[in-house]
């Protein structure tokens, strides 16, 4: 008789996702694959699986049928259902016993890579948290998933999926290259021709990738305080020497860069994280300073979609007539983050290089991801998308502001034409790290301030709070659970 899977070894994990004919196959192969089960070991019946794991017998016999379609199993006759001979795992070597570690000095092996000093922490599991004052993350109630799909159905088609199923050896979906160049960039002020655009893994690549071409030990690099802490992580992985200018309600002050500065990394548009939108007047003493010394110029141009208030400032790229301006961008934040479709704007000689440098990282973006943004961007869905957007966060900045407005916390920074987060200043003895922590009890999220500093105040009483995926009747309890903390911080200090 034929050897049997143990019934036990059928079961349905909550955490998985899909429907549950999707879930009870997974469950079924990883019970194959986990037993390293032989062709002809026989599985519990229909009926006798569905009663293990109370569900429909007909919803095992229509799995049952899938998996035998897909060649893990099969069926014999007065033998019932059993792994088949052509199951995939069989192909494979059976895995030799684990050998003893040996005593690696790992320390020696990695000790010319920097750990990170500076990383922003979020909860995996935020969304279960009821008020999740955090940056970057998207509310899936104001997209249109129809639109979506139906641009995923066009990208998978018969007359697109030859295209790009093929290799396309480091170039990117001239279809989304050319509505970067006729939409998205003009939008800007920027004119760029195809081979000045390169498509990244998000504005994250972008910057990795411009920084690993231009950094080098005798450049001195100049970015901000506050600011973003990947821009210090990078240059910090590139061996920069780097100056960090304190940011002011104009941003980055021109006047206060150091002799001998030869790249300036900057968010001109919407600081991160106060919001300091830098003047045009800045915007043109920069440009001027980079010509006369002889520097360049990386613009994070992130949010600038996110304008609800007054039309967002002229991009820095679009000011430059001598090609000293890197611009990065980015769909991530006014789509959603997991997407990761940015791109960097530059000459062709950098863009070349560029291009170079990402092949041999991963070649290129997935095909069919870009392609899938290119029809969504084409056919008007993500205009639609971004009113649909700008309209929320109209409304929870004004909620934001007003809940906040009864308390006695500081707007410290804002961005000037919209945005989604506010940078919160409280009292100056508090922690915003303490007040963190406590807030978790309360399920409130809030991400302390010290990390966008690169010498923080001690204690540190900045925090920003992002209003992208917050529903709008949670802001105001929220903002009070926030303001009832700080106030028993308050009461400690002084106590």
């Amino acid at each position: 008789m034929s050897d049997r899977i143990p019934v036990e070894m059928f079961f349905l994990r909550d955490s998985e996702a899909g429907t549950l004919q999707a879930r009870l196959a997974a469950a079924i192969v990883r019970a194959i694959l986990e037993t390293r089960a032989r062709p002809g070991t026989r599985l519990p019946s229909s009926r006798g699986l569905a009663d293990t794991l109370g569900i429909s017998r007909m919803t095992v016999t229509l799995v049952y049928q899938e998996l035998i379609s897909q060649g893990y199993l099969e069926t014999r006759p007065r033998s019932g259902i059993m792994v088949a001979a052509t199951v995939p795992h069989r192909r494979l070597k059976v895995q030799e016993p684990r050998p003893h570690e040996t005593a690696l000095d790992w320390d020696n092996w990695l000790a010319d890579q920097l750990p990170r000093q500076r990383v922003i922490r979020k909860p995996a599991n935020w969304r279960d948290f009821r008020y999740p004052f955090i940056y970057g993350q998207s509310d899936p109630a104001l997209f249109d998933h129809n639109a979506w799909r139906d641009c995923a159905r066009r990208a998978w088609g018969t007359r697109d999926f030859g295209e790009l199923a093929s290799d396309f050896y480091g170039a990117d979906d001239p279809m989304l290259i050319d509505y970067i160049c006729s939409h998205s960039l003009p939008r800007r002020g920027i004119q760029a021709e195809s081979d000045e655009v390169l498509v990244t893994l998000g504005a994250q690549n972008a910057l990795f990738i411009t920084v690993e071409l231009l950094a080098r030990g005798d450049r001195l690099a100049v970015t901000e305080d506050p600011g973003y802490p990947d821009f210090a992580e990078t240059l910090r992985r590139a061996h920069s020497p780097t100056t960090f200018l304190d940011v002011d309600e104009g941003g980055l002050n021109p006047e206060l860069l150091s002799q001998g500065t030869r790249l300036v990394i900057v968010t001109p548009s919407h600081n991160i994280p106060t919001g300091a939108t830098m003047p045009l007047g800045r915007r043109r003493d920069l440009l001027a300073r980079a010509a006369a010394h002889d520097f360049l110029i990386i613009e994070d141009d992130y949010d600038f979609e996110m304008s609800y208030l007054a039309p967002p400032a002229p991009a820095l790229k679009s000011l430059d007539r001598a090609g000293r301006v890197i611009y990065i961008g980015s769909f991530s934040k006014s789509l959603f983050p997991g997407l990761r479709i940015g791109y960097m704007v530059a000459p062709a000689p950098l863009i070349a290089r560029a291009r170079a440098l990402r092949a041999i990282m991963l070649r290129h973006p997935p095909n069919h991801l870009q392609r899938i943004t290119a029809y969504f961007l084409a056919l008007g869905h993500y205009d639609a998308h971004i009113v649909r957007l700008r309209g929320a966060l109209k409304r929870r900045r004004a909620l934001m502001e007003q809940a906040l407005a009864a308390t006695g916390l500081r707007i410290a920074g804002a961005a000037r034409s919209g945005g989604s987060s506010l940078w919160i200043e409280g009292p100056a003895a508090s922690d915003s790290g303490i007040l963190a922590t406590r807030l978790q009890a309360d399920s409130v999220l809030i991400e302390p301030g010290e990390v966008f500093f690169e010498t923080p105040p001690v204690p540190c009483p900045f925090f920003r709070l992002g209003y992208s995926s917050i529903r709008e009747g949670d802001i105001a309890p929220g903002i009070e659970l926030i303001a009832r903390r700080v106030r028993e911080l308050d009461a400690e200090q002084a106590g």
